[in-house]
């Protein structure tokens, strides 16, 4: 350790287990770019050891230039706008390379950024926190985890306690086997997830899949939930859905027999998601891969994939029928060029809901990531408005 580079010797030294336990042994952090050849952080038993890289694959993987590791020795708020601005690339693991970035932050205050589990009754939770304040709790979509909150736990970090979790099934949380992966499912662990972490009233945020989930927890349970924040939403299907008899009879755990090798998957996926060089992207696909390539973890999916696809949307238990029934104040977020939740949901919403809000920005399936800014902005107005602040703008 004496040979390598000030700032990795700073961050390793540095490093705290109360705000990220990688939580198995022998997990292995690269770390390139801050001088002369790469260093690998091994977590085994007590601190983490920093040695020089080798011929081994690294769980995770950092990569920045000198600069940007004196930066990130100094201030991990200034480490994440490198990531943003694709200064800093993170591999692989996000949850283990980011992880170790806010357990070596300088910062030790009460509201720093942590990794943690909780045990629930429902499932292990993994979530990240930052901040103190209101609680604010977010969802993430189908196939993503909670690194994809990261821009916002970062925005909200100086007015809310902003809580990021996996959702049972995706991430690092557990993935029991014959759970439903439906919204009431989902609802169900948000609120184990809210009775295990002591908070009786958060606002909650939502993107895709997520999003379903904070409707379904206002719906079952909003003496709980204060304002919703909903980015690009899924929705139950208006038009024929032509799979829906045949994909009824498929059991979403033949998810557990691989499908093809993981070369293949790999290919196919960073094929098909626009952007996949992207930092944030790339990133994404890598987060995806992680839990699709278990068994459970691609359980988990196909059968969340498959509830998207069979919701009904009318009768007694549709979900346009239930909707009106929703009481918490809620900002609906679309985006201009979302080929998966069209912006013409918005129609419907306003149909269903004349008492929600909508912004509509210039961006795909993710605006928390495709326009932080905007979002976040947006974002912090509308969860401020109760207490007499400014309204919505984009």
């Amino acid at each position: 350790m004496a040979t390598a580079p000030p700032a990795l010797r700073t961050l390793v030294r540095r490093y705290d287990r109360k705000v990220f336990d990688p939580a198995r042994s022998g997990a292995r952090v690269r770390l390139r770019g801050a001088g002369a050849g790469s260093w690998d952080v091994l977590f085994d038993s007590g601190k983490p050891k920093l040695v020089p890289s080798e011929r081994v694959r690294a769980d995770a993987v950092l990569q920045a230039d000198e600069e940007t590791w004196g930066q990130l020795a100094e201030d991990l708020r200034g480490g994440m706008e490198a990531f943003q601005a694709g200064r800093l690339t993170v591999r692989r693991d996000l949850h283990l390379g980011v992880g170790f970035l806010a357990a070596t932050a300088p910062d030790t205050g009460p509201g720093r950024l942590c990794f943690r589990q909780v045990k629930t009754r429902v499932a292990d939770t993994s979530y990240m926190e930052a901040g103190d304040g209101d609680p604010v709790v977010m969802l993430h979509g189908l196939g993503a985890t909670k690194a994809s909150f990261l821009p916002t736990v970062a925005a909200l970090t100086d007015s809310h306690r902003a809580i990021a979790l996996d959702l049972p099934g995706f991430g690092d949380s557990g993935k029991p086997l014959r759970a439903a992966y439906d919204p009431a499912f989902f609802a169900d662990s948000v609120v184990a997830f809210l009775d295990a972490m002591e908070l009786d009233r958060v606002d909650l945020v939502g993107n895709s899949m997520g999003g379903r989930a904070a409707i379904e927890v206002a719906l079952q349970r909003p003496d709980r939930i204060g304002r919703v924040v909903l980015l690009c939403p899924s929705l139950a299907w208006l038009r024929p859905r032509p799979w829906a008899a045949p994909l009824r009879l498929v059991p979403p755990q033949l998810g557990l027999i691989q499908p093809a090798p993981r070369q293949v998957v790999e290919k196919i996926v960073r094929n098909v998601v626009p952007g996949a060089q992207d930092n944030w992207t790339a990133a994404g696909v890598d987060e995806f891969l992680r839990s699709y390539l278990s068994p459970r973890g691609r359980a988990a999916f196909y059968a969340a994939a498959r509830n998207i696809y069979l919701e009904a949307p009318h009768g007694q238990n549709g979900f346009w029928t239930r909707l009106p029934a929703l009481e918490p104040e809620t900002l609906f977020v679309w985006g201009e060029h979302d080929e998966l939740v069209p912006k013409a949901f918005a129609r419907h919403v306003a149909q269903a809901l004349p008492s929600a809000r909508h912004l509509t920005l210039r961006c795909g399936h993710v605006p928390q990531l495709e326009k932080p800014a905007q979002t976040h902005r947006a974002m912090l107005n509308f969860l401020a408005s109760r207490r007499g602040a400014v309204k919505v703008a984009a």
